[in-house]
């Protein structure tokens, strides 16, 4: 791991708006971009296409393994396969928390992600950047909302695209993600002890923004 990359970690729980956050303060800065929780969607939506058991963990590891995987234009391409809408889907996001909760997988995904910080630097986004992929990162942001306002945000999401979804089962399925990602043995989810932290529960995302880049501003640049 090269400690001289800057890093900027952006930690939090689903729907708390850290990808949208990432990739724009990513752009903002001309940085790379890590989107962690897609490589564990990623193994998730492969096991489905596969027919495999999501709670055997030999198996998960050696898929992860085995994987090539690929973000050019902002695209997923996984073994010649486009995956950018299939991994993005509640059931795979539900799949892909059991899956990020096998120490296995999460070792085989590990030095994946470290290898995604080249220069000028990185923007890693996920559930733990900070505590665990990039505890050396410069600046770490734990980024937070109100598992009713996450709830009514993926809402609206999924509605703008003309899906048909029910918001009190969108909450309880956050609210069970929310569990499973603090509770979990290896690498759960936490604010670093060093983390700028957010709550975005009444914030804009140009107001989040602002915020990251005059704290990134005066910790990185």
């Amino acid at each position: 791991m090269n400690k001289s990359i800057p890093v900027l970690a952006i930690d939090g729980p689903s729907g708390s708006g850290k990808g949208t956050l990432a990739a724009r303060i990513a752009a903002e800065l001309g940085w790379h971009l890590l989107d962690s929780g897609a490589l564990y969607r990623i193994v998730a939506a492969m096991a489905v296409r596969r027919g495999l058991d999501v709670e055997q963990e030999q198996t998960m590891c050696e898929l992860a393994q085995s994987l090539d995987i690929a973000f050019p234009d902002g695209r997923v391409r996984v073994d010649d396969l486009d995956l950018t809408d299939e991994i993005r889907t509640e059931d795979i996001g539900v799949m892909a928390s059991r899956v990020a909760a096998l120490p296995a997988v999460r070792a085989a995904i590990l030095e994946l992600q470290r290898n995604f910080a080249q220069a000028p630097g990185l923007v890693a986004d996920g559930r733990d950047m900070g505590t665990v992929v990039f505890p050396h990162a410069g600046l770490k942001i734990f980024l937070d909302a109100s598992a009713e306002a996450r709830a009514e945000r993926r809402y609206n999401q999924l509605k703008n695209k003309g899906l048909s979804v029910s918001l009190r089962d969108l909450l309880e399925q956050i609210e069970e993600r929310d569990a499973r990602d603090r509770e979990r043995a290896t690498a759960p989810l936490k604010a670093a002890s060093d983390a700028l932290l957010i709550d975005s529960t009444q914030m804009t995302i140009e107001e989040v923004c602002t915020t990251v880049m005059q704290a990134a501003t005066q910790r990185l640049l």
